[in-house]
């Protein structure tokens, strides 16, 4: 079974939902890390032939668009992640709109290809900003990875789907991975899930999703695997989610490329929907 990966290329300060003008609106004040993260990544990438799809903030590429080539050039997808790394349901239409094709626009430009995917900051397409799949069908993106159907004070659709799906007139929705647990999705797909569970758990449930037939979409942040970032003063919730387990995420991403195989989102849609 080939599994999807998913990379957000995000700055460590990019944090959502955090009541902070510095975070949201200053981030150029805060030393730029991205490009050794990102790079390390693809190099592991490239030790494990592993292909990927690099979610994308437009503000990354407009500042590094170098980056962006690169990443293109190794052979994997660029998909579009916001431009300004928003959350979706603190935006209006027209704003989210204009956020979204400047992202395409740059993105496209940097790799002369059409742009497929999107993923919305902290998985922010929730039951009040439905509206936005209009949003990106009508800008000709042909797939979503941003409905995570789960419980969760800040996102999270719990009765969507959890496997592959249309969702919106020929819109794609490939949500992150989750498995039942006492009759509840628990999420298993990345981020603070993958660096706070134990690595046997999250193979395990790879292992069941294949096992049934579904493939796994799994994502990761390079600033994920960067234990020496300066730590922002959160509140204590966020800090946790946000630092724990950096220091052996690298590891544990490493033992997942080594225990399961994985694709660009966009040719794992392709091979299930075929």
């Amino acid at each position: 079974m080939i599994n999807a990966l998913g990379i957000d290329v995000e700055e460590w300060f990019h944090i959502c939902g955090i009541k902070s003008s510095v975070i949201e609106k200053e981030n150029h004040i805060f030393e730029s890390r991205v490009i050794e993260n990102t790079t390390q990544l693809l190099e592991v990438l490239k030790e494990y032939n592993v292909r990927a799809t690099f979610f994308i903030l437009g503000i990354i590429a407009q500042n590094f668009p170098d980056l962006v080539r690169k990443i293109s050039e190794y052979g994997h997808e660029v998909a579009s992640h916001s431009f300004n790394h928003f959350l979706v349901y603190r935006q209006t239409r027209d704003e989210f709109e204009r956020d979204l094709k400047n992202s395409i626009e740059i993105l496209s430009a940097i790799t002369s290809k059409k742009i497929l995917g999107f993923r919305a900051p902290d998985f922010s397409i929730v039951k009040e900003s439905l509206w936005a799949l209009d949003v990106l069908r009508n800008a000709g993106i042909k797939y979503d990875c941003s409905i995570f159907p789960v419980t969760h004070p800040r996102y999270g659709i719990p009765k969507a789907k959890t496997n592959i799906y249309e969702i919106r007139n020929g819109l794609i929705e490939f949500p992150p991975s989750t498995i039942r647990i006492l009759g509840k999705n628990f999420p298993v797909a990345g981020g603070a899930y993958f660096r706070i569970l134990p690595y046997s758990f999250i193979k395990l449930a790879i292992k069941k999703l294949n096992s049934n037939n579904l493939p796994a979409n799994i994502y990761l942040h390079p600033w994920e695997i960067d234990y020496k970032q300066p730590r922002l003063k959160i509140p204590f919730v966020r800090s946790f989610t946000h630092y724990v387990g950096l220091k052996k995420a690298l590891s544990k991403f490493k033992r997942l490329l080594s225990d399961f195989r994985f694709a660009p989102i966009s040719e794992v849609l392709a091979i299930e929907r075929d």
